[in-house]
């Protein structure tokens, strides 16, 4: 199974991207974060295509989340939930037998920080149910949080900066600590430069001085089929990459 996801900052400037990189690797699952757009806003050509079921979860220029399930994964009574944690369309999830794939998107917190420590606590209670009821779960999106220091250049480390605290990580880690895989940081344990969101100035991102906060988690007996962990960073105009793995 081929899984991604991609904060595409906006659906509606970048939705011929989205069509060209859905052609291009044709993902089984592919989650969107930060769609910026109602369902009736988003372009036709996308929301519409005869391959792809689609739900589109946003109301207008801020947040919002998106699924895109192939059809012959979606099935004909594909349909989309949303936990009861969800606020400012900020989760969509789809359910085929008892693996269940989300789209998240996590407040910044720069206006609301404990909003951000809230949302991040719910989402690790949920995912500590889908353990206890023997789901499988695979959690996509932007996160907006950078685990380590290696997920974060040098450059753009910065005590108790908000994305970097010692108490998001610590929620964030709860939530992986729950019986998840983290998988391109399995894959890729030591690489220094596995980042997917670069300020956008200064060519940083030419430059990849950027922050590792765009994740694939997955229930650990799923995280170990892993066989392509990647981050596209030269694909796009998006402040963030698209991230794509593979299951086994």
């Amino acid at each position: 199974m081929k899984i991604a996801t991609w904060n595409v900052n906006g659906i509606r400037a970048r939705a011929g991207q989205v069509e060209q990189w859905l052609d291009a690797e044709r993902p089984d699952v592919l989650c969107l974060q930060e769609i910026k757009a109602s369902p009736e806003q988003v372009p036709l050509t996308l929301a519409g295509r005869d391959d792809y079921w689609s739900c589109w979860h946003g109301s207008g220029g801020y947040s919002g989340v998106a699924l895109l399930v192939h059809r012959d994964l979606a099935g004909a009574d594909c349909r989309a939930a949303h936990p009861a944690f969800d606020f400012e369309h900020r989760v969509a999830s789809f359910t085929q037998a008892d693996l269940e794939i989300l789209s998240v998107y996590v407040p910044n917190g720069g206006k609301d920080f404990a909003a951000k420590m809230q949302f991040l606590e719910a989402l690790g209670n949920y995912v500590a149910e889908t353990q206890r009821d023997g789901r499988r779960v695979v959690v996509c999106g932007d996160l907006n949080v950078a685990l380590t220091d290696l997920d974060l250049h040098p450059k753009e480390r910065k005590v108790n900066a908000i994305g970097q605290r010692p108490d998001e990580r610590a929620l964030l880690q709860r939530v992986i600590g729950l019986g998840l895989t983290d998988i391109h940081r399995a894959l890729h344990p030591d690489d220094d430069g596995l980042f997917t969101w670069w300020a956008p100035w200064r060519g940083l991102r030419q430059r990849n001085i950027g922050w590792r906060i765009d994740y694939v988690l997955a229930t650990a007996s799923l995280g170990a089929t892993a066989t392509r962990a990647e981050c596209q960073r030269e694909f796009g105009t998006s402040d963030h990459a698209p991230l794509v793995v593979e299951l086994g």
